[in-house]
Formats: C-alpha cells, structure tokens, sequence
C-alpha cells in the first residue's frame, strides 16, 4: 500500500520515536551521532534530539526522533526496540500514539529541507524547478499606506513568487505560489536620520499571462520568522505502544 510523504514538517504520532534507556558515558552529542547513523538506516530524518534524564531519574539520556515517513519509523521500532544498537544494555524503542486530540498547524519546510526530501525520493537528477515569476510587492504595500502613516518599524518587506516543480520521468510538474513577509528593521545613523538598506531581487517572469498564474494553486503565506516554530513535540502529548513511557527512578 502507498504512503503519501508531505513536504511538510511532521507532527503525526506514528513518525515520532521515542527512544530512551540510553547510557550516560557518552556526550548528548555523540548519542545524536549515533542514533542518527542507526535510524537514518530505515528512512529519511526530519530531526533527532536528545535530552538528559529528568533529576530523579537515573543519569541517562532519552531522545525523540522523527520520520518524514510512519512506514519508516514503524520498522524502525520493529528493528532497533530491545537491541543494544551502539551500547552495552539493550535500549528501548516506542513508537507515538496520540491519547488525546491535539491539532497541529501543518508548517512548510525550508528550501533546504524540501531539497532533501526531493533528492531522497525521487534522486538528484528526478526533479528540477523552474521559477515562474519572482515579484517585490514592498512598493505596492507602500503605495496603498501613502494616506496613512505607517511607522517605519512596522513596514516590511513582501515578496511574490511563483514556481513549478518539474518531474521528467514521470512526466508530470506541480506548479505553485506563495508570498513570503519580512518586517524591516530600524537603522538610525549618526546624523539622526533614518535608513533601511536592501537589495530586491531581479524580477523573474516567462511567457505565463497574470490570469494562468493566478489559477494555479491557493497562495500559501508565511513570516520567515515562523520557520522553526511549532516544531517542539509535547511529550504529555503523547502515549507509547505497550507500556507508558517512564524514566526509571534512582535506586
């Protein structure tokens, strides 16, 4: 059976891991190291952080990892619960189950990720894209607030773009659009007056007409400054198969 893959940031229980009964001898950094080369085996990773154990419980680690993929995180359970993997005690391995309905907000990946998650699916030379239109709407927004004045802390920059995501083997592209916001900053000089430097992006257009690209999807918009948000798992949040998860408490 297929399995649709978002280009998404996962939030869904069945690609959360939780793995704990990690020894303390080795630094958080190289345990993300370790479970890292172990787990990126079965699937792509979207993260993998490590935590030390809470005060009552005994030295350790614990750490939450997620799929981009629940098949993948499913038989990466099946694999790695009760083996030793990296260390000398066997480690154990969940895999999240909501018990109680939480409602996330679906958040875009950055360019980067989509790049990876692209490459590991569909390979390096799979998929190519193509920027449609490239537009600074800053002006515009300036122009309608001319009757009113706008503090310069809260202007910002807009940008339009449009862009198809092209897949030549299979011979099918996706296109789509977006605007992004970013709030300008506040620069005063010596002299007391006020600037704000930038350099706008070189507008990007081809032969598609206004009314082709406004049919092409809805826009989604976004503040570069949500990338990241969002993306902390509540542990409360979650429950794990067989047993509940608990830190073991000190002798």
């Amino acid at each position: 059976m297929a399995e649709l893959v978002f280009f998404a940031v996962p939030t869904e229980s069945d690609k959360t891991l939780l793995v704990w009964e990690l020894s303390s001898g080795p630094t958080a950094e190289d345990l993300h190291h370790s479970l890292f080369t172990v787990f990126s085996q079965f699937g792509l990773l979207y993260s993998v952080r490590v935590f030390p154990n809470a005060a009552v419980a005994r030295p350790g680690f614990y750490a939450i990892i997620k799929f981009y993929s629940a098949r993948d995180a499913h038989r990466a359970q099946k694999a790695c619960h009760g083996k030793h993997l990296f260390q000398n005690s066997p480690v154990k391995v969940r895999l999240g189950t909501r018990h109680k309905a939480v409602q996330h907000q679906a958040l875009a990946l950055n360019s980067s990720q989509c790049q990876e998650l692209a490459n590991y699916y569909f390979g390096f030379n799979g998929w190519s894209k193509r920027i449609i239109k490239l537009q600074d709407l800053s002006d515009l927004e300036e122009r309608e607030n001319e009757d009113t004045a706008v503090p310069l802390q809260k202007q910002s920059l807009k940008f339009f773009c449009a862009l198809e995501v092209v897949l030549p083997f299979f011979e099918c592209r996706s296109p789509g659009v977006g605007m992004a916001e970013e709030p300008l900053e506040k620069l005063e000089e010596e002299s007391g007056k006020i600037a704000v430097e930038y350099r706008p992006c070189e507008e990007i257009t081809d032969a598609r007409t206004e009314e082709e690209l406004q049919d092409l999807i809805q826009i989604s918009y976004f503040s570069w400054k949500q990338d990241g948000q969002g993306e902390e798992e509540c542990l409360s949040d979650l429950s794990f198969e067989e047993d509940e998860f608990k830190q073991p408490e000190l002798d």
